[in-house]
């Protein structure tokens, strides 16, 4: 069955019921309640024949088509939606909200991240940063904030959390021990050249 089935079955369904004898009790004059029409079409949906006919529908080429040049009217509405007054007063609002604000940073930390990697690897990109830091403005507020006492309080604990870390440590250790060896090889080496 196809949309043409459907069609001629739902036209059917209805000629039949308004060609029906009236009910003596049936005080509108014969018209058939929309509500008996509603659950008759509603329950021959609901038979097998119905969904399958349903199925067959949705499956046609001519459906397909047809969904698929609908596609650019979806994109179209959702972009004028989201684009209107109304959209970013919700969005504002919405996103006023810790919880979901801090839900969207977390889905979407790995693209931001890859595209603040893309551009860096972006020369306009770069060029344009360098600009943006060569401004007198922003160099006196960054001049300004790196003497603030609060960046240098925190710059205090980050370098003593640094400093505490076992894994610095041992870092540390291991590059200190490699300097050792090579000091002490190239003076073995310095005199074993001079004798």
């Amino acid at each position: 069955m196809n949309l043409k089935h459907i069609s001629l079955l739902l036209s059917v369904t209805l000629i039949l019921i308004s060609c029906s004898a009236p009910d003596a009790n049936d005080l509108s004059g014969g018209q058939v309640d929309y509500d008996q029409t509603k659950k008759m079409v509603v329950d021959i949906l609901k038979t097998d024949d119905g969904k399958k006919a349903i199925q067959d529908v949705m499956t046609s080429d001519g459906v397909k088509e047809k969904l698929v040049m609908d596609q650019q009217v979806v994109a179209d509405t959702i972009q004028q939606t989201l684009t209107s007054d109304a959209a970013a007063d919700f969005w504002k609002k919405t996103f006023s909200d810790p919880k979901f604000a801090q839900s969207v940073a977390k889905n979407m930390k790995s693209e931001n991240q890859q595209l603040l990697k893309d551009l860096m690897n972006d020369p306009e990109y770069r060029a344009m940063m360098v600009e943006v830091f060569k401004e007198p403005e922003i160099q006196k507020e960054m001049t300004d904030a790196l003497k603030s006492k609060e960046y240098r309080e925190h710059l205090q604990q980050v370098i003593t959390e640094t400093v505490d870390s076992p894994l610095f440590r041992a870092k540390l250790e291991e590059i200190l021990t490699k300097a050792a060896k090579e000091t002490v090889q190239s003076k073995a080496g310095g005199e074993k050249s001079g004798s």
